[in-house]
């Protein structure tokens, strides 16, 4: 009997590399605070309110090397499904040219506070303009992926003097969702995060990449975790929160405005875009067409550069970090 049991086993395993579907993993339960997630560079705390509530905000400030004089800093800023220990590689990229880097989860994200309020571009801006205060930091070159694209084009719109450079890494809200998609309410959408399983964040983030590598499944884990943590509930309102933030706030209007250098990258296979499941397929189709969206945005950019990487879907730091690197190492010393 285990002779068979062992065969049977070994059948399925083979099975499973041949049409490539991952097997089932199991996920270990997070705190909301990411406690046990290790980062790469030491995580500080910031004491902030949010909507009157007591929060504390987590970034990580890593120093250039030492012989560089009065290094200029970077500002990275995470997506939504993201967080700051992502930006790994792009510290050690920026440190290496001679760069101070600046890395705050947003506050619902991450090892930050995550309250139960509404969210808003402004105030995560706001957040941003304090943080680099406290480190007596006057102007910053700001980098921004998928929602944190978003984040930092309000940012330049709200301190235009604080910004050196401004480069959006596949910035999602380069169309207005709320003409395709439908209205949810926060308590619609926090029932269904709740219900998300392991699969559904596998899913997702299986989308994000053009190529999938084991590297990206703790992106995945942490969502999963979260759900499986005490504190689930809390976790499922801050992502209904951070989702209509994403959906009622478009900044693209605003691009006409956005007057420091700008610089657009993204992959030629994103088709990024929230509320892919609430819409018919037809609908879906016309979504999240990210080349020609760029395209569009940099026209409206008046000091805009746009690079569209081949081959590559959402996270072009993660999937390309070297081409990505090269890219944006070149604009902010050009």
């Amino acid at each position: 009997m285990q002779h068979v049991r062992n065969t049977t086993m070994t059948i399925l395993i083979l099975l499973f590399s041949v049409l490539q579907v991952p097997l089932a993993h199991a996920v270990e339960p997070l705190g909301i605070g990411m406690e046990s997630y290790a980062y790469p560079h030491p995580v500080h705390y910031l004491d902030l309110q949010m909507e009157g509530t007591p929060v504390r905000l987590a970034y990580m400030d890593v120093a250039a090397d030492p012989a560089v004089q009065d290094p200029p800093a970077v500002v990275l800023l995470h997506g939504r499904n993201f967080f700051g220990a992502y930006w790994a590689e792009t510290i050690d990229a920026l440190r290496g040219a001679g760069y101070r880097v600046i890395v705050p989860d947003q506050i619902g994200f991450g090892k930050s506070s995550k309250p139960d309020v509404p969210h808003s571009l402004h105030a995560h801006a706001m957040n941003v303009r304090t943080l680099l205060d406290a480190l007596k930091i006057d102007r910053a070159h700001v980098v921004g992926h998928s929602l944190g694209g978003m984040m930092a084009a309000r940012f330049a719109l709200m301190y235009p003097p604080s910004v050196r450079k401004l480069v959006l890494e596949s910035p999602i809200g380069l169309e207005d969702y709320r003409l395709k998609v439908p209205y949810a309410t926060r308590e619609a959408l926090t029932r269904e995060h709740l219900e998300s399983s392991t699969e559904t964040f596998d899913r997702l983030f299986r989308a994000f990449v053009a190529r999938w590598e084991p590297r990206f499944q703790t992106y995945s884990d942490v969502q999963a975790g979260w759900l499986l943590g005490a504190e689930s509930q809390r976790i499922g309102r801050t992502a209904a929160h951070t989702w209509l933030m994403a959906y009622e706030q478009p900044v693209l209007y605003e691009f006409p405005r956005l007057s420091v250098p700008t610089l657009l990258i993204v992959g030629e296979l994103d088709r990024a875009a929230i509320g892919r499941n609430r819409v018919s397929p037809e609908v879906r189709a016309t979504l999240g067409q990210i080349p020609q969206l760029a395209k569009q945005a940099a026209a409206a950019l008046p000091n805009g550069k746009l690079v569209v990487l081949p081959d590559v879907a959402h996270v072009p730091h993660l999937e390309t970090p070297a081409r990505f690197h090269r890219e944006v190492l070149g604009f902010l010393g050009d």
